[in-house]
């Protein structure tokens, strides 16, 4: 009888360590072959931005002793045309986490998006080839009201399709259960040479460029963003989405919601 209960209670604390184990990871798909905006923007005409360059395929996010890691798919494998040494140059990824209450509605410096009621946001994870010492100098200059919410991973690193990045637990707040918080993940470009008003980021033209994306409008109105993560409730077209006046002024901002199991 002895033998009996000692196994049972080993089979249920094995049963609750997987239960816990489960529960601290999380990830998300997205389809491929939509990496153009609301459904028209074009990718610049240089050859380093090789085709699903910044096509988003998977978000995932797990615990790994006390930090979180983000790991980043994409629909083309990863290279360094520009040295950044990090094994990835053209992608700037940037994930957006509801971990509690309250938050952000607007976006970041140059991706001219919003975020609509419900979906405000508490933390965001730049995923950067640049230094995080240059991504955290733009933040303080640029978006000075948003950079205790900005986070950096010590170390950012690409490898085949899959861009990763670790930040503590701590940082992020919240009662650390990943795969209970919401997500979005807004893809761009990274742009070592950025407007004074983008956080290292790329524009969105009316015609594309050696360096310029192409498909949207000249006038800093519609989201300069290729992909987004998106789900039943939370269409990408929908989502960024936009209008713009004569004078090139927003007129219907580009609305991102967040995304949960």
């Amino acid at each position: 009888m002895k033998s009996t209960k000692t196994a049972l209670a080993v089979c249920i604390a094995s049963v609750m360590a997987l239960g816990m184990s489960a529960s601290q990871a999380v990830s998300f798909s997205d389809p491929k072959g939509d990496d153009n905006g609301p459904g028209n923007y074009i990718y610049p005409t240089d050859a380093v931005y090789k085709s699903g360059s910044f096509d988003l395929t998977k978000l995932s996010v797990k615990k790994k002793g006390d930090n979180a890691e983000f790991a980043v798919d994409v629909n083309s494998s990863l290279e360094d045309p520009w040295g950044m040494g990090n094994g990835f140059a053209v992608q700037m990824v940037f994930i957006f986490i509801k971990t509690g209450p309250g938050g952000h509605s607007e976006g970041l410096p140059g991706l001219n998006v919003k975020f609509a009621p419900g979906s405000e946001w508490n933390k965001v994870v730049v995923l950067s080839p640049q230094k995080k010492a240059r991504v955290i100098g733009e933040a303080s200059t640029k978006a000075p009201d948003l950079l205790a919410d900005i986070l950096v991973p010590n170390t950012t690193r690409g490898s085949n399709r899959t861009i990763k990045g670790l930040i503590p637990l701590s940082e992020l707040g919240g009662d650390g259960n990943v795969d209970g918080w919401s997500y979005q993940v807004v893809m761009q470009s990274n742009e070592g040479f950025p407007a004074a008003t983008d956080l290292l980021t790329r524009k969105v033209n009316e015609y594309e460029g050696q360096h310029r994306f192409g498909g949207g409008n000249d006038g800093d109105c519609d989201a300069h963003v290729m992909d987004v993560l998106e789900s039943d409730g939370a269409k990408q077209a929908e989502m960024l989405s936009s209008t713009c006046g004569p004078n090139g002024e927003t007129t219907k901002p580009a609305t991102l919601k967040l995304i949960s199991k």
